[in-house]
C-alpha cells in the first residue's frame, strides 16, 4: 500500500520558518545546495517522514479560509509544554486542545507562515 514518504512546508519566510519548527519540534534544516529549498529531517527513530521547504508562490493562506491542503499531525510527549512552546514564538490556535476518546489528546495551530498543523499527545 501506498505511504507518504515526504512532506513540504510553503513559507513566505522561510528563516522565520525554520526557526518556528526548530524551536518547536526541535526539527534541523540543510539547504540543498544554492536552490530556495531546504531539506527537514525530523528524526532518525521509529516510524516518520522528513519533509522540505521552500517559499510560497501567490498569496498567504487567509486565517479564516477552507483547509486547502493536507493537515499533518506530529506527535509530542508533552501536549501542554508543546503548546506553550508553539504559542511563544508565533503560532495561532485554530483547534484548543481536546480530548480524542482511544487517540489522545489533539489541538489545531498555525505556523508563522499561516499553514496549519496538528499536535497529538496519544493515550
Amino acid at each position: 500500500m501506498p505511504r507518504p514518504v515526504h512532506f513540504e512546508i510553503y513559507a513566505a519566510d522561510p528563516a522565520r520558518a525554520q526557526r518556528f519548527y526548530e524551536t518547536v519540534f526541535g526539527w534541523t534544516f540543510a539547504q540543498w545546495g544554492d536552490q530556495d529549498y531546504w531539506i527537514i529531517t525530523t528524526g532518525n527513530e521509529g516510524p516518520g517522514v522528513n519533509g522540505g521547504m521552500l517559499p510560497r508562490q501567490g498569496p498567504d493562506p487567509a486565517p479564516d479560509g477552507p483547509v486547502s491542503g493536507y493537515v499533518m499531525t506530529t506527535e509530542v510527549p508533552n501536549l501542554d509544554a508543546t503548546i506553550a512552546s508553539i504559542e511563544g514564538v508565533g503560532g495561532a490556535v485554530v483547534l484548543p486542545k481536546n480530548h480524542m476518546p482511544g487517540v489522545g489528546w489533539l489541538a489545531y495551530y498555525r505556523d508563522t507562515e499561516g499553514n496549519l498543523f496538528g499536535i497529538l499527545q496519544g493515550d
